[in-house]
């Protein structure tokens, strides 16, 4: 049996494709900008993925110019669309770069080393204060003697564990938790919540 790889670099030779040079940075920077500004999204350039085997299917010869052609005959307007909104985008972040200084990104640092760890990593707090709110009653963590019983806090006098939504199907573990559970699971947008009664 034969094993063997090909580089992405080899790839572009042997199809006989052009790899363009872009000065350092720039092109990591033109891929952030249209990820802002959703140059390549299917809803301006096509699904790709779709086009190419249709376009394969339409020719008798594959190449790269016979693709170039058949995709700007089918999409005349998409590069220059994409090219706008990367463009544009792209004019945005030579304004913001000026602001940035080094003051700015040691506050960045921080807002992420401390802040958006604390608040990403410890729920608990969060999550009791809300359910509290929802119930008109107060909150507490629990001292260290009831997490000791797997007691993350309380709301009014209901005793709660935290877990993520994942520990439901951890039925493997020996922790026999007696207490009202609460799940949540870590969403793009926010946390969603569970409450057991």
């Amino acid at each position: 049996m034969m094993k063997f790889t090909i580089k992405n670099e080899e790839i572009i030779t042997l199809n006989g494709s052009e790899n363009p040079n872009f000065p350092k940075y720039t092109s990591q920077l033109i891929n952030w900008a249209n990820q802002n500004a959703q140059g390549t999204r299917p809803r301006v350039v096509g699904q790709l993925s779709e086009l190419f085997p249709e376009y394969e299917r339409s020719c008798d010869t594959v190449s790269v110019d016979s693709w170039r052609s058949w995709y700007l005959e089918h999409y005349p307007k998409a590069i220059e669309e994409a090219t706008n909104r990367i463009f544009a985008q792209v004019e945005n972040l030579k304004e913001a770069i000026k602001l940035i200084d080094r003051e700015m990104i040691q506050k960045w640092v921080e807002d992420l080393v401390i802040s958006k760890t604390y608040n990403g990593l410890y729920v608990q707090k969060a999550i009791l204060c809300k359910l509290a709110e929802i119930r008109g009653e107060n909150y507490r963590l629990a001292n260290p003697e009831e997490e000791a019983r797997g007691i993350d806090g309380y709301v009014g006098k209901t005793a709660y564990s935290i877990k993520p939504d994942t520990y439901k199907t951890m039925r493997r573990l020996s922790e026999d938790i007696k207490v009202n559970m609460i799940y949540y699971t870590k969403k793009k947008a926010g946390l969603t919540i569970e409450v057991e009664e």
